[in-house]
């Protein structure tokens, strides 16, 4: 159902699917004139990720294929980079469109605009085999003294701090493919990351790590945390975001967009969720 991602795929370049890249700005009209748009992912299965033969895979560039498609874009130009420079690129015009199903929170509501939620999911913990330490949450990392991994530019990290997780035990990596090795190794107890990149991480793992059982998810504010994730844009772009919303809008009635969720692993609650919330209210908190 998913390739294995090779880890030296995380420093890949650009990959064209199409004819070409384009240099154009964010901008619809042009990017249809062109009939080429570049849309970047951050390899991180099963969001949007590069596989061995240099396809770009996921939820969202599955559904971005669709979109692009339906707005009378002929090409994608796929760009890999870390997750904390997706939006730093966006703002620089390296690209047009973000298909990592990042989510959507207020503090990145300021910085670029977002789709409508295309997908929603939960949490979870990545720990060393046989979960050594005994743990199945993120708040009791604030008393234990037990240190937790994060990616960098993930939003574990204000989760972790509304549990009141001290500074000095929350330990950054650059990209989920160093987690294995982070929490086997002893470089932290575990790994904070969203219920699918934990399960795909233990799955890759060798044996060396796995996916905390009964884990429960983290309470900020008295609410269980869950997060929704849309395509991600530049401020000016909204000409683009507008054409995209409409598109997804549709395809989100289809049971091809039910079928893409479930291949990739989202649940029928997880599909069901991502109805729950808009991007107004996501944005606001």
């Amino acid at each position: 159902m998913k390739k294995t991602l090779h880890t030296c795929l995380l420093a890949a370049a650009t990959v064209a699917l199409g004819l070409g890249a384009s240099a154009q700005a964010a901008d619809l009209a042009a990017i249809q004139k062109s009939g080429t748009i570049r849309i970047a992912v951050a390899n991180e299965i099963p969001y949007g990720y590069m596989d061995l033969d240099g396809q770009a895979k996921g939820v969202g560039p599955d559904v971005a294929k669709h979109i692009a498609k339906a707005l009378g874009i002929q090409n994608i130009t796929w760009t890999t980079t870390n997750f904390g420079s997706l939006i730093p690129g966006l703002q620089a015009d390296r690209y047009d469109m973000v298909a990592a199903e990042m989510a959507i929170l207020p503090q990145r509501c300021k910085q670029v605009i977002y789709s409508e939620p295309n997908s929603s999911y939960g949490e979870g913990l990545l720990v060393a085999q046989g979960n050594p330490k005994n743990l199945h949450d993120y708040a009791s990392f604030a008393t234990s003294g037990n240190k937790i991994a994060i990616m960098a530019g993930a939003d574990q990290l204000e989760m972790l701090q509304a549990l009141k997780v001290p500074a000095d035990q929350i330990v950054t990596i650059a990209s989920n493919a160093d987690a294995i090795s982070t929490v086997s190794t002893g470089r932290a107890d575990g790994y904070a990351a969203t219920s699918l990149t934990v399960g795909q991480l233990a799955d890759k793992s060798k044996g060396k790590a796995e996916a905390a059982k009964d884990f429960k998810d983290p309470v900020v504010d008295g609410k269980p945390v869950r997060s929704w994730g849309g395509f991600t844009f530049a401020q000016n772009a909204t000409a683009l975001r507008d054409a995209v919303n409409q598109e997804l809008a549709a395809f989100k009635k289809t049971d091809d967009w039910k079928q893409i969720m479930n291949q990739y692993g989202f649940s029928a609650e997880d599909a069901s969720e991502s109805f729950a919330r808009t991007t107004a209210q996501l944005c606001k908190g």
